[in-house]
């Protein structure tokens, strides 16, 4: 499923928002995959929702990527990459997602790690910035991503002044500042003092905070 534009999906309502380029939720089949391809200046984070995707790149990195883990890769001046399952039998369900970075020619990089789930529980937990704040990923653009889990009738607020934010739901059912949204939906968000996240029933959510 896309969310923008991308690749023989073309919808020009929905080319990106702020610097969010690519929501592709994806579902590969045991042994299935995409085989190794280039990319040039684009800030690439996957997470996988269930099951496990297989990673390798032309920096020589070579990691599976499993539920509770994001990965982020910066393309810069170049990079090849693929992703495969590498498991015979089970599917793995996961999203990509692109920014465009903060600027172009940057050094190809690459990076993975865990993220508890008692850090994502009803609350914000930062996974991504510019500065590497709080254990988060490195990304190359003024963005934040944050993600969380939340128990039904719980809920976060995040306040953003002058910025803008994008909500994508990765499971279950929420209010955002009370308009609803179910699995795969995705909100956005503008002209707001703050967004207010309410979950309906058990809901797993990211959010944006962008310039």
């Amino acid at each position: 499923y896309h969310t923008f534009s991308f690749g023989e999906y073309h919808d020009p309502r929905n080319m990106s928002f702020r610097a969010l380029r690519v929501m592709n939720e994806d579902r590969v089949a045991p042994g299935g995959g995409f085989p190794t391809h280039g990319h040039r200046d684009m800030e690439i984070v996957t997470l996988v929702l269930s099951g496990a995707l297989e990673h390798r790149d032309s920096l020589g990195n070579g990691e599976v990527l499993r539920p509770g883990e994001l990965q982020r890769m910066s393309a810069g001046t170049g990079i090849r990459h693929s992703e495969f399952n590498p498991s015979p039998t089970e599917p793995v369900h996961l999203y990509q997602i692109w920014l465009m970075p903060e600027r172009v020619g940057l050094a190809p990089s690459y990076e993975q790690r865990a993220f508890p789930a008692a850090e994502k529980h009803n609350r914000l937990r930062l996974v991504a910035s510019p500065d590497a704040a709080d254990g988060s990923l490195t990304i190359q653009q003024d963005a934040r991503i944050y993600q969380t889990t939340l128990d039904a009738g719980t809920d976060v607020t995040h306040a953003l002044g002058s910025r803008h934010a994008w909500l994508q739901v990765l499971r279950g059912r929420v209010t955002v500042n009370g308009e609803s949204l179910t699995t795969g939906d995705g909100a956005a968000v503008s002209e707001e003092l703050g967004v207010t996240v309410r979950a309906e029933e058990e809901s797993e959510v990211l959010l944006f905070d962008m310039a």
